[in-house]
Order: structure tokens, then C-alpha cells, then sequence
């Protein structure tokens, strides 16, 4: 597998003829927002086929997948052509195998809102050992705000995908209330009742595993907070569920800030099964221009994090989106726009600007002028800098990746994933 990034004068047709692969194959695996021009700077992921099946009249892609040994899910996963889906026809050529070697296997998750494009979750769930829907909310009594999760849950049985119930302090309002935590992990008779409709709940629903994410916990609530994680796992130990517990990105176990006091390593990491790392969002909305995920910053993250936990725990987050910030940026007053990856490269084509690279950061950047005459900054994710994150994982030896969120399409992301790594399958995710 190759990264390609595009030269002045690149064209798809070009980059086919130097790596010998066909324009669809290109098309297939980059979905690219506008197959008739490239940025400069723009990725092109670059997969070359070592083995191919011609479909025969009355093949089904599971009678491949027996014929050929290769997995169902590896097939989708290998011809995104497909898109998810299993009908195939005569005449059509599958890819059951590509050139190269893979970096070993690894666990991916991803987050995605009931009300997610289905053809988008159709696509995307050959690359995922786990779905979890987000989110349930719960009120002040205990009582779980209800999540219409239904159909991601069966989509995610459908692909041997792991639906895992997501539980959270986030209110109607779109903020996190620490309150909410507060009475959660404090109130004895709250706790016991949000205990018991989380029990009913992942029974009911058939959820293979709880990820817990309060966050803004207050210092005071850090002990609470990881006893609260050490009775969730022990009520569920015996039914096999294990317990997820969502991590602010912290680099020291002292770190000041409302955000990262209550989250104690540790603590957290002995009292949960698996932990993910909310590695992003330091180029945030409010926030300067700059990297959503700069690997440094996530380097730092998870070399602390391995300072507390063991790295098999440890999931690593990875953002699916960027941002676009008006100049001048103005603390307090400038407020940046959060874009899907596929959208930032389609802002450099239409104002016809190459997209940069920092190379410390491991993010592609540009800026442009808008009609107005007003000066703009990107920041987003493509190949080169996702395949940098990726890499942390089996440097350190994590569990997985951990994708926030599914919503926006991102088609390069999967296709270098699959092409460098083996994705686990669902149900088990334990470590």
C-alpha cells in the first residue's frame, strides 16, 4: 500500500499508469470528492491486487468467501466497490488479496448518532469490531434517558459488529453536568437505580459491553468516579461484558483544569477493562488554528497514560473531521467551523490553494480566501496523518482505535486501515 500525494500535474490517470492499478481501483478505494481534479497535496491511497476472483453465474460472496478462504468481511472490506453490501454479478472482479504485508491486528470502535446516513453505516461497518450508538443520558434519579438505538444495533449484529451501549453526562442542553455526575456517583440510592436500568438495559438491548463518559468531573469526584467504574465492572463481570471508561488526554497525573482533575489513571485504569484515550480536540472550536490531533500531543498522551495502565487496556482516539477557522483569530470572538475531512479538500479545490503538510504535527493544513475576501485556515485529517496515529498502536502495544465520531464519510480512512491492518470481528472485546 502506498500514500501518493498529489504533484502539479497529477491526474488520476497519471497516478494509475505509475503504480500500474486501474483508474476504478483508485476511484473504489478513495471515493475522492471530485474525481476530475486533484489539490496539490491532496492523498491518494494506492492499493495494489496480488489475488483476484472473477464472479461465475450463481456465486453468492459467501460461496466466495468458502471457495476462496477469504472471509466475508475481508472481501467487503477489500472491494469497497461493494459498499458494504453482498450482491455481486458475473463477470465482476473481487480483490481477495493485496500486495504487501500488514502491521499485525487491531480492535476498532466507532461512535455514530442513531440518526446516521444508513448507506454511510453500511460502508463503514466492514472495518469495525465494535459500533456504539451514542449516547444514553440519565437524570438525577437514576432513570436512563431512553436512546433510539434499535437499528444501529442490528445493523452492528448484521456485520459481526459489537454494538457497545454508551453512557454519558450529557444533557439535552449538548454540555457535559458535572452535577448529573455528582448526584451519580455520590446519592447511594441514585447510584443503585442507575446501576439496575443499565443492567436491564444492555440485557434488554443486547449490548456486549458499556462504555462510561462523564466528563468535567470535579477533583472531589475521582475516588467516586473510579469506585462507580469498579462496581460496573463487577456487576457484569459475570455475564462477560467489560466495562469502557472514556479518558481526557492528559500528559501528568496532576494536570490542572476542570476537564482532567477527576480523571485519575490509575485509579481508572484499575478499575475499568478497557480505557480510551480522547486523543483530539486540541484544535477545538474556540481554540486557535492548529492540529485537531498533533502526534506529538497524542504521543505524550499515551506514554503517561502507559505510566498508569496496561497498554493492552488502552484504546487510542482518533478524530473524523477538521476544522475551518476565519482570520485574524480572535481569543474569546473567532469561532472555527467543524468540517468532515472529504469537505476540506473539496474548500482547497474550489478556491484552487495545495494543501500543506506540518511535519511535526503529522496534519494537513491550508489556507484560503473566501468570496467575501476573508481569510480562512484548515486543519483536517488525510492518509498520511491517520496512518501516523495508527502507527502508535502497535508501537506501544495498544488494544485499538477508537473513531470519533462515523458520521461524515472519510473512504480513505478505511481503505489504509484495512490495507494495514487485520480488523478484529466482533463480539468479544475483551482485552
Amino acid at each position: 500500500m502506498e500514500i501518493h500525494v498529489a504533484r502539479p500535474g497529477d491526474s488520476l490517470f497519471s497516478i494509475a499508469q505509475e503504480y500500474g492499478v486501474s483508474i476504478a481501483r483508485l476511484l473504489a478505494d478513495n471515493q475522492l470528492p471530485d474525481p476530475t481534479r486533484l489539490a496539490v497535496g491532496q492523498t491518494i491511497v494506492v492499493r495494489i491486487p496480488r489475488e483476484v476472483y472473477t464472479v461465475q453465474p450463481g456465486d453468492t460472496l459467501d460461496a466466495v468467501a468458502r471457495e476462496t478462504g477469504v472471509s466475508t468481511r475481508t472481501l467487503l472490506q477489500n472491494n469497497p466497490n461493494l459498499r458494504g453490501e453482498s450482491t455481486i454479478y458475473p463477470g465482476q472482479t473481487l480483490v481477495l488479496r493485496y500486495q504487501g504485508e500488514k502491521r499485525g491486528a487491531i480492535a476498532v470502535n466507532g461512535y455514530a448518532y442513531p440518526f446516521i446516513d444508513k448507506g454511510l453505516l453500511q460502508r463503514t461497518l466492514p472495518f469495525l469490531t465494535a459500533l456504539t450508538p451514542f449516547t444514553y443520558g440519565f437524570t438525577e434519579t437514576g432513570a436512563l434517558v431512553e436512546l433510539d438505538d434499535q437499528a444501529l444495533i442490528a445493523a452492528a449484529g448484521s456485520q459481526q459488529v459489537a454494538p457497545v451501549m454508551h453512557l454519558s453526562t450529557l444533557t439535552v442542553g449538548g454540555g457535559f453536568s458535572n452535577a448529573l455526575s455528582g448526584v451519580a456517583l455520590n446519592d447511594q440510592a441514585v447510584q443503585n437505580r442507575l446501576v439496575a436500568n443499565i443492567l436491564n438495559e444492555l440485557q434488554e438491548r443486547g449490548y456486549v459491553a458499556l462504555d462510561v463518559d462523564f466528563e468535567y468531573v470535579p477533583a472531589r469526584d475521582a475516588q467516586p468516579y473510579a469506585d462507580f467504574i469498579a462496581r460496573l465492572r463487577r456487576e457484569l463481570a459475570g455475564s462477560g461484558r467489560p466495562v469502557i471508561v472514556a479518558l481526557a488526554p492528559k500528559t501528568s497525573a496532576n494536570q490542572p483544569g476542570l476537564l482532567y482533575e477527576g480523571h485519575n489513571y490509575r485509579l481508572l485504569g484499575q478499575a475499568a477493562d478497557q480505557l480510551l484515550l480522547m486523543t483530539y480536540e486540541w484544535g477545538y472550536t474556540y481554540g486557535p488554528p492548529m492540529a485537531v490531533a498533533p502526534l506529538p500531543n497524542v504521543r505524550r498522551v499515551v506514554e503517561y497514560a502507559l505510566t498508569e495502565i496496561p497498554a493492552a487496556k488502552l484504546w487510542l482516539g482518533v478524530p473524523n473531521y477538521g476544522y475551518d477557522w476565519p482570520l485574524p483569530f480572535v481569543q474569546g470572538e473567532s469561532k472555527a467551523t467543524s468540517i468532515s475531512n472529504q469537505y476540506a479538500v473539496q474548500l482547497a479545490l474550489r478556491y484552487n490553494v495545495p494543501i500543506q503538510f506540518d511535519q511535526t504535527a503529522q496534519s494537513p493544513w491550508f489556507r484560503y480566501t473566501d468570496g467575501q475576501g476573508r481569510e480562512h485556515e484548515v486543519w483536517f485529517e488525510d492518509a498520511r496523518s491517520i496512518q501516523a496515529k495508527l502507527a502508535l498502536i502497535p508501537e506501544y502495544g495498544l488494544y485499538g482505535a477508537g473513531y470519533w465520531n462515523l458520521m461524515r464519510p472519510f473512504p480513505q480512512n478505511w481503505t489504509l486501515l484495512a490495507g494495514e491492518y487485520d480488523i478484529l470481528p466482533g463480539p468479544t472485546l475483551s482485552a
